[in-house]
């Protein structure tokens, strides 16, 4: 039998195929096949799997992959895990206050997204907290992602009016909702699709940063059409299967330029008649992500905006 994987622990994976859901363990040989992953199944995947005479329901292949979000592995650095594959969009859930989401940590969801050539869209929550100040500065982000082709959207989960406007996002899509925790991932996929009950969680008040609530992905039908993949929230997010004179590629902004600099290998950090430093001169790209490019470049984590919480 052929079905989807909609939940993985880590030792088994929930499987639906057609209106059934199997509880399947992975055939030892697929494990042990050099795998650089954590993970060698993610949710999203297809698998093929039939049942023992003792009743044991186990995955013989997985099917080749449309395209996957990986990061880096937390307690293994030289290891990396999926998120989630074959999917049509993720959706990055943002917010400036309780817990502050890194503009650096932003940008590098959206390098990974468009490396492995998944659509994006940034969605900033939570902004019945933000002050005036907060709210115009939230602008200037929105702004500039918005310049450089990424749709975003302002919302608090507990608005139906703009709950509404972002639903239509999901309809007949497979999408991966990813950020911090303490986002309001769950809180906000349960605004979307009220069925799924997710459980939700609070914010730590000795240190703003969100409490896990979601321990596995995990992936569920929208009763409007499509499927949502709720995420545990990302501490980190390391680029991974990436090498240096790539990561330009993934920027929209310096791609459309670099094919006028004068060298095929340029790094746009100090080579002579770059293309793309002539335009962070000029004002065409905005010298904040072109910071934030030049740290991921070097490995670093960067917030190329600061402002007071």
């Amino acid at each position: 039998m052929t079905g989807v994987v909609i939940k993985s622990t880590g030792s088994r994976y929930l499987v639906k195929a057609g209106t059934e859901i199997y509880d399947c363990v992975l055939k030892g040989k697929i494990r042990l096949e050099g795998r650089k992953t954590t993970n060698p199944i993610a949710v999203g995947d297809y698998v093929d799997f039939d049942m023992e005479e003792n009743g044991e329901t186990i995955i013989r292949t997985i099917h080749p992959r449309k395209n996957y979000i990986i990061r880096k592995s937390i307690n293994l650095s030289k290891q990396s895990q999926i998120l989630a594959s074959n999917l049509d969009q993720a959706v990055l859930i943002a917010t400036l206050v309780s817990p502050r989401t890194s503009l650096g940590f932003i940008d590098r969801f959206l390098i990974t997204a468009e490396a492995y050539g998944i659509k994006a869209v940034i969605v900033f929550n939570k902004c019945d907290l933000l002050d005036e100040a907060h709210l115009e500065v939230q602008k200037e982000i929105i702004d500039l992602y918005k310049k450089i082709g990424y749709d975003c959207y302002e919302i608090s989960s507990f608005n139906v009016k703009q709950i509404e406007n972002v639903k239509i996002l999901f309809k007949d899509k497979t999408t991966l909702v990813a950020g911090h925790s303490g986002v309001g991932k769950s809180t906000f996929i349960t605004a979307i699709a009220p069925e799924l009950k997710l459980r939700t969680g609070e914010i730590s008040s000795a240190h703003a940063k969100g409490m896990h609530t979601t321990t596995f992905a995990e992936l569920y039908p929208l009763s409007f059409g499509g499927s949502i993949i709720d995420s545990p929230g990302i501490k980190e997010l390391g680029l991974v299967e990436m090498k240096k004179e790539e990561i330009g590629h993934y920027f929209p902004e310096i791609r459309s330029r670099m094919n006028g600099c004068k060298f095929n290998n340029c790094l746009h950090v100090n080579e002579p008649k770059c293309a793309v430093i002539t335009a962070v001169e000029k004002g065409e790209i905005s010298s904040e992500r072109y910071i934030s490019y030049l740290g991921i470049l070097n490995g670093e984590e960067m917030d190329w905006k600061e402002w007071e919480i």
